[in-house]
């Protein structure tokens, strides 16, 4: 046999297949020789024939003990005309003896993928991180595409973009990775070679950029519009289609049916945080409320209770975008509000479906929701002033005091954690920041690092996730001055520990230009001041509404110098301080800002103007909502 197998493979290497396959098929009478059989299988490879070269693999990787060479032979064979089957069996066991290899992983993650068991797939994404073929490394990108935690996908992302340098996609795609990680390098080096492009306003480049990553590195208005990425997947109706849905026969009723669309409808989630008190403050006399739920099961499965309370509950994340619209039609819902805008897991695609006769952005996102049919954005004179419609495809609806709602009767408000137990100095100025950690710009660090050299006494505490990012993120503050001990990290704690511990802090720093939202609130409502800039688009102007809601406007700085001067001198002033504490203390609950049942009269009149625009047959138009009268006393929790 021996002297055989050594005939077949001198025929093979002298290009003689048929002599080869001749001597071999004699071979195998009554036997399954691995080496045999692997020969066999290249001969008919060579010979085309892939069915019987993969069989002939399968035979050898089936052998008692099987080799390493027979299941890489038979998944690559079987990979070849996409038995998903037999490369799941043979990859599997080959994977189990040889882990790390990443021409295997990925026959066995395109498999799973063409077979729909993504989640599957994603456990032999580790081998594909760590090589270097292109098409290992794409496919790594397709399963890292939603990761924020695991480091690899830094990697992954770095080596798609050096694979296409001028793919705005790309460039895009590792400069948001980045940002999770506080790779400041990385997020220096993208930025620097798009400083032209921004200057230029080149929409082909900010296609490569969703609208959300935009925001939390550009303030110009007049750029945010053209981050076009996840927007040309929706399609947006025609003119005269949205003229249609607007004019079309509609049955109003003697209540408004307001419906609210989003994800996130569980008491455990920031947007409901906010929101719920208002949507409890609803007038049942006046107003039909409808919530439109798409929320995933896990998000559902943490809330305590609340959920039950808010009304009407429609399900539509079973159905697809026109059936969500059919469904809301059929309930002659007058008004649709949508709650999530360029977010992550919003389905624009219910409102370009012509689901309302009236449909609304708010609160979710902040800025246009590019590509999405919506008559009216609800903002604030502050958020978007004069100057800001131009930028807006959306009329702005403008409420008087602030565009957030707060809610004053769920929120916890537990007494104040004691510095030693949160691993906080007593002896040093707290300054808070735990705005997520992407938020935290290359302008927000250079003026936190300015702060703390020219602060000495004082130290940062920040909300940063993962070592990683915690790494990169002292780095960069040592390169400008200022010493990792200068740094406390805070963990992620349940909502009530987290605002107990906020009113452990001195002061609350923002970031820009993407500022804090539900975080600078939170802050305020545990009595923390935070200072911020003078903004330069919605995202950006957020905290200014905010404290201009609690009585606080001062805290709104025109610029860096003034920011860094003021956050310094209150290091040493502590009655100024004190003073600000006092007046958030004191304005909790009488100022505007968790004043949910003035907030809501304040929606219902926005409502009720835009249904009487609607009902007259008059196309929607910009417009303020004028305040009520001060409210006399405090109102109660």
């Amino acid at each position: 046999m021996t002297t055989a197998l050594a005939a077949a493979r001198s025929a093979y290497a002298a290009g003689d297949y048929i002599a080869a396959l001749t001597v071999l098929s004699d071979l195998l009478d009554g036997s399954e020789d691995a080496a045999v059989l692997l020969l066999l299988a290249d001969t008919f490879e060579k010979l085309g024939l892939l069915q019987e070269a993969a069989d002939s693999a399968a035979r050898a990787a089936d052998c008692a003990d099987p080799s390493i060479e027979a299941l890489n032979r038979a998944v690559t064979l079987h990979a070849g005309f996409g038995d998903d089957q037999r490369v799941q069996l043979y990859g599997m066991k080959l994977f189990d003896r040889a882990p790390d290899d990443a021409a295997n992983a990925a026959h066995l993650a395109a498999s799973l993928l063409r077979t729909g068991e993504t989640d599957l797939a994603r456990h032999f994404r580790t081998p594909l991180a760590g090589s270097d073929d292109p098409r290992h490394i794409m496919l790594a990108a397709q399963l890292y595409a939603d990761e924020d935690r695991d480091p690899a996908v830094l990697s992954v992302f770095r080596k798609v973009a050096a694979l296409h340098p001028d793919d705005p996609f790309a460039r895009f795609k590792l400069l948001s990775v980045a940002r999770n990680f506080c790779d400041y390098e990385t997020i220096a080096a993208i930025e620097a070679k798009l400083a032209p492009a921004l200057k230029q306003k080149d929409a082909s480049v900010f296609e490569g950029d969703t609208a959300y990553s935009n925001l939390l590195w550009c303030g110009d208005e007049a750029v945010n519009r053209l981050a076009s990425n996840g927007a040309a997947h929706v399609r947006f109706p025609a003119p005269a289609d949205i003229a249609a849905r607007r004019s079309s026969r509609h049955d109003w009723g003697e209540r408004l049916r307001i419906g609210y669309l989003s994800s996130d409808i569980c008491d455990q989630h920031a947007t409901m945080r906010l929101f719920q008190a208002v949507l409890e403050a609803h007038d049942p006399e006046r107003f039909e409320v409808t919530l439109y739920c798409y929320t995933p099961d896990g998000l559902i499965g943490r809330d305590t209770g609340r959920r039950a309370r808010w009304g009407r509950i429609v399900p539509i994340g079973h159905l697809d975008d026109t059936d969500a619209a059919a469904t809301i039609r059929k309930d002659r819902i007058d008004i649709l509000v949508d709650l999530k805008g360029r977010t992550a897991g919003a389905r624009c695609g219910i409102l370009n479906s012509g689901a309302a006769p009236v449909q609304v952005a708010w609160l979710g996102f902040p800025g246009s929701t590019v590509g999405v049919d919506l008559d009216y954005v609800i903002a604030d004179p502050i958020v978007l002033p004069d100057g800001s419609a131009a930028h807006y495809h959306e009329h702005v609806c403008r409420l008087p005091e602030t565009y957030q709602p707060n809610d004053p009767r769920h929120r916890a408000l537990p007494e104040a954690a004691s510095r030693a137990e949160l691993g906080l100095p007593e002896d040093r100025f707290v300054f808070a920041a735990f705005n997520a950690q992407r938020k935290i710009s290359l302008q927000t660090l250079d003026i936190w690092a300015h702060i703390l050299r020219r602060a000495p006494r004082a130290v940062l505490w920040v909300m940063i996730d993962g070592a990683l990012a915690r790494s990169n993120f002292a780095g960069a503050l040592q390169a400008r001055g200022v010493q990792s001990s200068r740094i406390v990290f805070a963990p992620t704690l349940d909502y009530s520990s987290h605002i107990a511990r906020l009113q452990a802090a001195d002061l609350g720093l923002d970031t820009f230009p993407y500022n804090g939202h539900t975080t600078t609130s939170d802050k305020l409502w545990a009595g923390l001041p935070v200072i911020t800039l003078k903004g330069t688009n919605f995202a950006s102007r957020v905290t200014e509404s905010l404290l201009g809601a609690i009585g606080l406007p001062e805290l709104v700085l025109p610029d860096r110098d003034a920011f860094v001067a003021r956050a310094v001198a209150l290091t040493g002033d502590a009655p100024t301080l004190q003073r600000y504490k006092h007046t958030i203390v004191a304005n909790r609950f009488q100022a505007p800002l968790f004043d949910a049942e003035r907030f809501c009269r304040h929606l219902e009149r926005a409502f009720t103007t835009m249904a009487d625009r609607a009902r007259a047959t008059l196309p929607p138009a910009a417009f303020d909502v004028p305040a009520l009268p001060p409210r006399k006393g405090a109102f109660g929790p």
